[in-house]
C-alpha cells in the first residue's frame, strides 16, 4: 500500500512516499525542478524487488523551505532514513537525484548500492567539451550560461490565475509528447505550485534555483568516485532532448567527457543508454527498472 507522510528532519518537514513491501529499501531521488510524483512511473517499476521510497527534496513539492547545501540535504536522507526505519537503503536519482546519489556513496560505504541516471554538473569549462575547439567550446559556453541566466531570472515568478488552466493545459501537451503518463505528469506539476497570500508561483524560489545552480556548477565528481568504495553504477544518455539541440555540439561533447570520467574510475561501473536522452526516467522506464534492480541484486 503506498503511503504518503510528512516527517520532521529537524528544521523542515519532508515529504515522503512509501510504496510498501518487505523487499530491500530503495530511496529514490528525483531531479532539480521535480519532486517525487515524477518518479511514481519508474517507481512503480522497481516495486515488485524492493520496497521503494521517494523524497520530496528540501524547497520541493510538499517539503519544507531551507537553505540549500549539500551537507543539508545529506542530512534530510539520514532523517528519512531513521524515521522511516530504513537500514542501509541502496539509492538511486536522477540528475541532481544522482549527484546526491554519488555523494551519498561517498559518505557512506555501508551502503549496498548506489545508481545515477545522468546525475552530472553541467558543461562550465572548456576541458568539460573534449573535441571541440577551445575557442568554440567557450562561446558555446557563454551562450549557455545566458539560456541559464534566462531560467535562474523566471524562477518562482508569480503566476496570473487566468494563465494556470493554459500552464497545465501545456503540461498535458508536453506529457503527450514525451510518452509520459499524463495523470502522473500533472500531479508532479501541481505539486510544485506553492499557493502564498493568494498568489501562486511554481517550486523552488528564485534563491533557491540559485544555490543549487551554484553548488551544481562547481561540483566534481571526479574526486567522489575515485573516493567512493560501495557498488556505484552511473546510466548515462546517448542523445540529446529538444531543449538541449540548439546547443547540440556542445552537448555530444559533454557526453563524450562523461564517458571520459567514468571510464577514468576502475572500480566504477557505467553504461550509455541506448536512445536515451537527460529525460531518460520517462522516457525506459521498463529498462531503468531492469537495470536499477538487476544491478542492486548483484550487490546481495
Amino acid at each position: 500500500m503506498i503511503n504518503d507522510r510528512l516527517i520532521d528532519a529537524g528544521d523542515l518537514p519532508l515529504a515522503v512516499r512509501d510504496f510498501g513491501g518487505d523487499q530491500p529499501p530503495l530511496l529514490l531521488l528525483h531531479g532539480a525542478g521535480g519532486n517525487l510524483a515524477h518518479l511514481t512511473t519508474l517507481a512503480r517499476e522497481l516495486r515488485p524487488r524492493h520496497r521503494v521510497i521517494t523524497v520530496d527534496l528540501r524547497c520541493h513539492g510538499r517539503s519544507g523551505d531551507g537553505p540549500w547545501t549539500w551537507d543539508a540535504v545529506l542530512g534530510d536522507l539520514a532523517a528519512v532514513c531513521v524515521q522511516m526505519e530504513l537500514n542501509r537503503p541502496a539509492v538511486a536519482g536522477h540528475s541532481l537525484g544522482g549527484m546526491i546519489a554519488a555523494l551519498w556513496a561517498q559518505r557512506h560505504p555501508e551502503t549496498p548500492g548506489v545508481v545515477s541516471l545522468d546525475g552530472n554538473p553541467p558543461p562550465t569549462r572548456p576541458e568539460h567539451l573534449p573535441g571541440l575547439d577551445p575557442e568554440k567550446a567557450a562561446g558555446e559556453l557563454a551562450r549557455l550560461h545566458t539560456v541559464f541566466d534566462a531560467i535562474e531570472a523566471s524562477a518562482g515568478q508569480v503566476i496570473p490565475a487566468d494563465q494556470l488552466p493554459d500552464l497545465v493545459e501545456r503540461q498535458q501537451m508536453a506529457a503527450r509528447d514525451m510518452g509520459a503518463n499524463e495523470k502522473v505528469w500533472i500531479e508532479g506539476f501541481r505539486r510544485n505550485l506553492a499557493h502564498v497570500n493568494g498568489e501562486t508561483s511554481i517550486r523552488p524560489s528564485a534563491g533557491t534555483t540559485s544555490e543549487l545552480r551554484a553548488l551544481m556548477n562547481s561540483l566534481d565528481l571526479g574526486p567522489v568516485y575515485a573516493a567512493t568504495t560501495c557498488p556505484e553504477l552511473v546510466v548515462l544518455p546517448t542523445r540529446s532532448v529538444p531543449e538541449q539541440e540548439p546547443f547540440a555540439e556542445l552537448y555530444e561533447a559533454h557526453r563524450r567527457y562523461l564517458v571520459e570520467q567514468a571510464k577514468s574510475v576502475p572500480h566504477l561501473r557505467y553504461l550509455t543508454l541506448a536512445d536515451a536522452s537527460h529525460a531518460m526516467v520517462v522516457e525506459q522506464p521498463v529498462a531503468l527498472a531492469q537495470i536499477i534492480g538487476d544491478f542492486l541484486a548483484e550487490q546481495r
